[in-house]
């Protein structure tokens, strides 16, 4: 066979003209190492993107309004979504939030930017999101936190946040507003102003 009628190596077009079997995936389910993506339920161990390991729902599993881990970090304390879903908040939550908000860099904060980025689109408001995007990356620290709140650049802590879990100082600054200020809980969110002690 002559160089002329040889094939040559496959390019870019060939490898993404041939068709690659898949299954599709079910609408809610993350499928997971046991590759259940065909919209069966998946077995006790493996979860979804809404809720735990053990398949449960994230939200209603973790106590939503009902409570949470005690320093508040980790779970949500309302209507919050799950990894992969923004919180959702109620109307009476997004009037509380705006009220003056104009006068913070940040109209609240709260653990996750799952959790933030729910307040963020309701509002059209910066929210910080305390940990970065699961609530388990060092920032800011309790001290920058405080700083912050000294300065005036946060209006309300918003209790709860990623349902993966929070980093030790996620949960050191919880707990120094719940030790610190009075929380008001509406429509099932806890929520803190930090401009009042």
């Amino acid at each position: 066979m002559d160089s002329a009628t040889r094939p040559g190596p496959p390019t870019s077009l060939d490898t993404a003209a041939t068709p690659v079997p898949s299954r599709p995936r079910a609408a809610g389910l993350g499928g997971g190492p046991d590759g259940q993506l065909d919209g069966a339920a998946p077995p006790p161990g493996r979860g979804t993107p809404g809720g735990l390991a053990d398949g449960t729902a994230g939200g209603a599993a973790l106590g939503g309004a009902s409570g949470g881990r005690p320093d508040g970090v980790g779970l949500p304390g309302g209507n919050a979504g799950g990894l992969l879903e923004a919180t959702t908040p109620s109307t009476a939550v997004v009037d509380l939030l705006t009220t003056d908000a104009e006068t913070f860099t940040w109209a609240a904060a709260t653990v996750g930017a799952q959790n933030a980025a729910g307040y963020q689109l309701a509002i059209g408001l910066s929210v910080m999101p305390i940990g970065g995007f699961n609530g388990s990356d060092p920032s800011p620290t309790l001290e920058q936190f405080q700083t912050l709140v000294d300065s005036g650049e946060i209006h309300y802590y918003v209790s709860g946040g990623s349902l993966t879990g929070g980093s030790q100082d996620s949960s050191e600054i919880a707990q120094w507003v719940m030790a610190t200020f009075s929380p008001t809980t509406v429509d099932g969110v806890t929520l803190y102003d930090l401009t009042t002690r």
